[in-house]
């Protein structure tokens, strides 16, 4: 137990030297460097897509999202989105699956950021993070599970909990109001499984968010800086930190419903995923409550 509260005291923002460079497919695969968080915006929203051995699950996702994207554009000519799609430490083609829509759409639109080695969806969400030029970020699964268009749902919360264009808010896409019809399908043990992870969950760091696993959040440019830099678990826990950080520093969290389906090939093995979540939820608690982790408003250098 002390060798688990006694590592990774700082955020992991290390990046390999090939991390910070894009592949330009139709510059004869030139590199380019990616920006910083830092930087001023230059797009409306970037939108962070991490992915693990995706290359079966990718297209559907970003055909989806590419059709509305680009629908967007036009009818709003003014509208500028760029899609950042990184590829955990993959070992299968989704690097490759990616380029594809790099070489269709143009870098502007659509970069691919692959991963010297796996991070987990945290970290991979995270890297995705740091190197956006919106002034609104999205992450969004892989999977397609969330129907991409509810995007304009979470932007509308993010209006109204949102004050300036510099102020700090987050918004969470939920599935809870499909947790009846889930629970009718579900055996007994996963069910109680998942009903005592959400009580963890409120227990021990986040209260008045029904879902926090969803992988459909939105973010100001400014909470996105704050909350990432943050960050300490690069696993399925992610979510539950950077909402537990988003309340320390009194962030407005909006949640709103969002229409979602199961997409078979899910990373996750329901029953060994829940508890080892349980348990990082456990050391989250332990390591803010010992001082072992910190929070900092004024972000450090990556």
């Amino acid at each position: 137990m002390i060798g688990l509260l006694m590592t990774s005291f700082l955020p992991d923002l290390t990046r390999h030297e090939s991390e910070k460079y894009y592949t330009d497919p139709k510059q004869g695969g030139t590199r380019q460097l990616f920006p910083c968080i830092r930087d001023r915006p230059t797009l409306d929203l970037s939108v962070i897509v991490p992915a693990y051995n995706e290359q079966d699950r990718l297209p559907a996702m970003m055909n989806e999202a590419m059709e509305y994207l680009e629908q967007r554009q036009e009818k709003d000519k003014s509208f500028k989105y760029e899609i950042i799609i990184v590829d955990d430490g993959s070992t299968d083609k989704t690097s490759e699956v990616a380029l594809m829509y790099s070489e269709k759409y143009g870098t502007e639109k659509v970069r691919v950021l692959t991963l010297e080695k796996n991070r987990g969806k945290g970290g991979a969400v995270r890297m995705g993070m740091l190197s956006a030029r919106g002034k609104t970020l999205l992450f969004a699964d892989a999977d397609g599970a969330s129907t991409f268009a509810d995007v304009a749902k979470l932007e509308a919360e993010l209006e109204k909990i949102n004050t300036t264009e510099d102020s700090m808010a987050v918004v969470c896409g939920s599935r809870a109001h499909l947790e009846k019809e889930a629970i009718a399908t579900r055996s007994v043990f996963r069910t109680f499984l998942m009903l005592g992870f959400h009580f963890l969950v409120w227990f021990l760091c986040v209260r008045g968010v029904r879902d926090t696993q969803c992988g459909f959040k939105l973010f100001t440019r400014s909470a996105a800086k704050l909350l990432f830099y943050n960050l300490h678990v690069e696993r399925w826990a992610f979510d539950v930190e950077l909402l537990h950080i988003a309340q320390h520093f009194k962030l407005p969290v909006g949640e709103v419903a969002i229409t979602w389906q199961e997409i078979e090939g899910s990373k996750v093995t329901p029953v060994w995923s829940w508890l080892q979540m349980g348990r990082d939820l456990l050391l989250i608690r332990l390591r803010y409550l010992t001082g072992l982790w910190t929070m900092h408003r004024k972000p450090k250098n990556d």
